[in-house]
């Protein structure tokens, strides 16, 4: 039985884990108004532009992090290999470019807070006042 709380605990503690808020964040000066739609349709390339009008540049964090597979399920309602697999449908056929890739949480704040055009998203425990948080998820 002992066994068994050393078996359990850690998953229940990465099942949590596994599960963190997203926020999606733009340059605290963006003041277009995003719900999840118009979120989704900028990170599946059939919308190139905020609500406003603005240019948008979506800016996704690499396949091996976290909150990537919690965004594409919660805000996309697919999984990561699915999206993957619609890029790849895309880019073979010319019809479009997947969102580009940073590496960590602080790349995507970076990258946000110095283009005002930029919209991404990150743990919402990474948010601070360089970004402005436009849905979690």
């Amino acid at each position: 039985m002992n066994w068994l709380k050393f078996v359990a605990i850690p998953l229940v503690l990465s099942a949590t884990a596994a599960s963190a808020e997203v926020a999606v964040v733009v340059h605290p000066s963006n003041a277009a108004s995003l719900d999840q739609a118009e979120i989704s349709r900028l990170f599946t390339g059939r919308g190139s532009a905020f609500n406003n009008g603005s240019k948008a540049t979506p800016l996704n964090l690499a396949e091996s992090a976290p909150a990537r597979a919690e965004f594409d399920t919660k805000v996309l309602g697919k999984s990561s290999s699915q999206m993957k697999a619609y890029w790849s449908k895309l880019v073979f056929t010319g019809k479009g470019t997947p969102p580009k890739e940073l590496a960590t949480d602080a790349d995507v704040k970076a990258a946000v807070a110095a283009d005002p055009g930029a919209i991404g998203y990150i743990d919402a425990a990474s948010v601070d006042a360089t970004v402005k948080v436009v849905g979690k998820f």
